[in-house]
């Protein structure tokens, strides 16, 4: 103790945090020991396999200190790993003390992903005629994640534990420090009109009984959150930025249950779902899915959404079980007119704020201010507020200036990190509106940009409108645009880590599956899906571009040349979002004249827009942005 507090004051902090770590890992290790486990494996879901998680399901973030929203964490007897990605690189380095545990930057050379190591880890003990025991939570992964790990691991001498109770809750509820665990699960809860949602409750519950009838099942577990918020036409709080409330859900041939808070649902919500479901305590799911399955009825599992343990349960009563596509979350993805209608007025209410964002950081490096990260997320959060409907952030503001810009998703804005003449300032930031999602991010020059600023600006603007302007055939895949997107960068000797778009929520989560625009993304870009267009450069300690707009994928209305046989449908993508681009920042001579074509109707359409909410000043100020 004594030499700790001889210590300045950062070396103190870091010093006293690498003891609670340290503490939290010993306390693991000691729960593996009692259930004669040798590693533990905690991914970054919960039991409904969010991406954002409240605050008593962060468990991988509380264990390890990394806080990325992906990445996973190992701990054995006497090491352990996290698992990032390249949008989380830097971030790691950051926040991982490599003292305790190793990072592991997947997709790099020299780093190993969690099979790897775990191969390793189960070859070193089949030397020593022993197995290798792996415990996880079954209800934090998917029965897909489960089968890789089965499939790559059987060989390995390594055997999977499923272990019910979960071990980091247990060393954060009744060992380290006495510290509880978060109450979770207790926000409001509202029902959406139908105006609002486009389709009633009763109406989709039909179209999912439909898809069961068609694979011949009689029961379909849900347990993502906004699968059952889209379904039931409800939404809540308990996940920050995400409208979603947690909960368990059933649907049969006949009925509907809701598994959550009960306390929290008012007779509004209630009156919503009256005829057609039940509600019930959340702790009621398991039991009540298992009599349901008692009649041996068939029951249909999407195991890229379904958790592992839910099947375990469903495979203990006997159930049989039918793989397949999840009705609800194909059906979410499709919206409707008025979906649509609705995330066109709340993404436009996005790019004013947007807009006015990027306005107010001009005037204020004009007149000599100094301004900070923090403030500029402080602006823009505060524009969002002014517009009617808003609800809350759809993700935490990402405002990096200079080298910050490079971290992909740096999510901590500081008021001490000031924007800096000759550096770049990256802006991604969305918003929930009442019945809609935004989603857009602009980079933009702090003074006068450099050479290379505007050469690798121009090349990630050029990627941007390429993927933007294409039309392609149904049936095309996410994985197929994604290929057109970095063409022009590839050509120039860059690329970016990241995938080059995902699905958005109507009033939901800001990432949605299935669709979207990735090498990994083999679903069809179909008719009334939402995607976003956001590729980027980022060079550590340089900084990043990324340059996203929403689009919604729309039926060609023209004529295509050369049609497909049997007159396949052509599909192109709209904007949802209306922010200009930084023209300083823009080397015109390196467009063609499609992409200064696609440009200049952008313009016209973001002037049109916007200037009906915007003063005289500011819609001159608007004209000239759009100047190129």
């Amino acid at each position: 103790m004594v030499l700790l507090q001889s210590l300045p004051t950062e070396s103190l902090n870091q010093d006293l945090q690498l003891i609670g770590t340290a503490q939290k890992f010993a306390a693991l290790r000691s729960q593996l020991a009692k259930h004669k486990l040798d590693a533990y494996f905690v991914p970054s879901a919960d039991e409904h396999l969010n991406e954002y998680l409240p605050e008593a399901k962060q468990r991988r973030q509380w264990i390890s200190g990394f806080t990325g929203s992906a990445g996973d964490f190992l701990i054995g007897s006497e090491k352990a790993w996290v698992f990032v990605d390249s949008r989380y690189y830097e971030q790691a380095d950051m926040q991982v003390d490599e003292k305790l545990q190793k990072i592991c930057k997947v997709g790099l050379e020299d780093h190993q992903t969690v099979e790897e190591i775990l191969e390793e880890l189960g070859q070193k003990a089949a030397v020593r005629s022993q197995v290798l025991r792996l415990g996880l939570d079954p209800f934090t992964i998917t029965v897909a994640q489960y089968r890789r790990f089965s499939e790559r691991l059987s060989n390995s001498g390594v055997e999977i534990v499923p272990v019910l109770e979960n071990l980091v809750d247990t060393v954060r509820s009744q060992i380290f420090f006495a510290e509880s665990i978060p109450p979770f699960g207790d926000q409001p809860v509202i029902a959406l009109p139908d105006s609002i949602t486009g389709e009633s409750l009763a109406k989709k519950l039909e179209r999912v009984r439909e898809a069961m009838d068609k694979k011949k099942t009689a029961i379909l577990p849900v347990t993502k959150l906004d699968q059952i918020a889209w379904l039931y036409n409800l939404r809540g709080r308990d996940v920050e930025c995400n409208p979603v409330f947690i909960s368990y859900a059933i649907v049969t041939k006949t009925d509907a249950y809701l598994f959550t808070n009960i306390s929290r649902i008012d007779e509004t919500v209630k009156q919503s779902l009256v005829g057609h479901v039940q509600i019930l305590d959340y702790e009621q799911y398991i039991p009540t899915l298992r009599s349901l399955v008692g009649e041996s009825q068939q029951v249909l599992v999407a195991i890229a959404q379904t958790t592992y343990g839910t099947y375990l349960q469903l495979k203990e009563v006997g159930a049989k079980i039918i793989e397949a596509e999840h009705p609800v979350e194909t059906f979410k993805a499709h919206k409707n007119a008025v979906e649509i209608a609705q995330m066109q007025q709340a993404n436009l209410k996005a790019s004013w704020a947007k807009t006015l964002t990027l306005q107010w950081i001009e005037s204020q490096i004009e007149a000599g201010h100094t301004i900070s990260e923090r403030d500029v997320a402080n602006k823009i959060e505060g524009l969002y507020k002014q517009q009617e409907g808003f609800y809350d952030l759809s993700f935490p503001t990402i405002a990096g200036a200079g080298a910050n810009g490079s971290i992909v998703h740096y999510s901590n804005p500081s008021p001490d990190c000031k924007l800096l003449n000759g550096e770049l300032l990256l802006l991604d930031s969305g918003s929930q509106f009442y019945g809609g999602t935004t989603d857009d991010t602009r980079s933009i020059s702090i003074g006068t940009p450099t050479d290379e600023q505007r050469d690798r600006y121009t090349e990630v603007l050029k990627s941007h409108i390429n993927c933007a302007m294409q039309r392609f055939p149904k049936g095309t895949t996410g994985s197929q645009i994604d290929g057109i997107a970095r063409s022009s960068l590839w050509q120039s000797g860059l690329d970016y880590g990241h995938g080059t778009g995902h699905g958005v929520g109507v009033f939901l989560n800001v990432h949605e599956g299935p669709n979207g625009i990735s090498k990994r993304v083999n679903q069809s870009l179909d008719l009334g899906t939402i995607n976003s267009i956001e590729p980027g450069y980022y060079q550590p300690k340089w900084g990043g571009i990324r340059l996203e707009n929403l689009y919604f994928v729309k039926q060609v209305a023209e004529s295509v040349p050369n049609p497909l046989p049997n007159s396949v449908p052509w599909y192109e993508f709209e904007s949802l979002t209306y922010i200009p681009f930084d023209k300083k920042l823009i080397d015109r001579q390196k467009l063609n004249p499609q992409q200064i074509a696609w440009l200049a109707k952008y313009y016209v359409t973001v002037v049109e827009k916007l200037s009906p909410m915007l003063t005289d000043e500011q819609t001159t100020w608007l004209k000239e942005a759009c100047r190129f």
